[in-house]
């Protein structure tokens, strides 16, 4: 996984019927977008993860992120 700086992990939850929950990264700490991150909560926690296999980067709060949404192509007549 790679992210940016405003990026938003998502995690899934670990129960059946558990909230998904959402955290932006606040700072890439290591090489090139990959973990760890900084990351912030919705409820303002602060702390560092290491995203495992209950995770997936979300939208992105920068449009030239790899996970922002593509723009809609042009409809062609």
């Amino acid at each position: 996984m790679r992210v940016n700086v405003g990026d938003v992990l998502r995690f899934t939850g670990r129960r059946v019927g558990a909230a998904e929950h959402h955290a932006e990264v606040v700072e890439v700490l290591g090489d090139g977008g990959e973990p760890p991150y900084r990351v912030r909560y919705e409820d303002g926690r602060v702390t560092e993860v290491f995203p495992g296999a209950d995770c997936v980067a979300g939208d992105s709060a920068h449009p030239g992120s790899p996970h922002a949404p593509t723009p809609a192509a042009p409809e062609q007549p």
